[in-house]
């Protein structure tokens, strides 16, 4: 399966070329067009079970999409996602990776999305108590409001929970003060995320929940 990123950073899409009887499962409502000879099939995402656990603590639609090319030619696909920004591809080769609740765009069928636990901290931080794990062979397509840039960690590193997409499984994040009491609050940085590890995490440059903030109050 080959694909490009076009429109990036600030309105990225993706076109996927699949080749025969190859498929894409991505996020419900993720595609803009197609060719008319790709099947598409709506299917639950991890079944009943693993679907309702997505939708209501994983904050992952109920239902997946399911684009196959059942022709003899190539066929072309455009996939992107609800906000403004930009659009990663992550390969893994048997590994696994942890992405944030809305992040994931797409996969491709070698790669197994599951929600695993991700404690207190994450609840408080606005994350949510589970986290999205992928793993397998192939590539999890992403999304991020604003452009996405990657940082290498080996030891600590200080994240605003709301810029965080995704990051390697040896990665550890806790949520801590930014520095003392009255900075960390009168500062407006409030709560932040030590990164621990050595690993790769991927970071969005804006926030969904601070372009909330500064709209809502001047909301008539």
């Amino acid at each position: 399966m080959k694909h490009v990123i076009q429109g990036a950073p600030s309105f990225s899409y993706i076109e996927f070329t699949l080749s025969p009887n190859e498929t894409l499962i991505a996020e419900s409502g993720a595609m803009a067009s197609m060719d008319a000879g790709l099947d598409q099939k709506a299917k639950m995402n991890g079944g009943f079970f693993g679907a309702l656990v997505r939708k209501f603590l994983g904050r992952e639609s109920f239902f997946v999409s399911h684009f196959t090319n059942n022709t003899g030619k190539e066929t072309k696909l455009i996939i992107t996602q609800d906000t403004p920004g930009d659009v990663k591809a992550i390969k893994l080769s048997g590994g696994g990776f942890y992405i944030e609740s809305g992040a994931f765009i797409a996969r491709e069928e070698g790669v197994r999305l599951q929600v695993k636990w991700a404690g207190f901290s994450s609840l408080f931080a606005g994350e949510g108590l589970l986290r999205n794990y992928v793993s397998g062979n192939g590539a999890v397509y992403i999304g991020g409001y604003g452009a996405i840039y990657e940082r290498e960690v080996d030891g600590e590193y200080i994240i605003d929970s709301s810029h965080v997409l995704g990051y390697s499984k040896n990665i550890k994040i806790k949520l801590a003060m930014s520095g003392g009491i009255f900075s960390s609050f009168f500062s407006g940085e409030g709560l932040v995320a030590r990164v621990e590890g050595k690993g790769k995490v991927y970071l969005q440059s804006r926030s969904i929940q601070n372009m909330a903030r500064f709209i809502n109050p001047r909301l008539p």
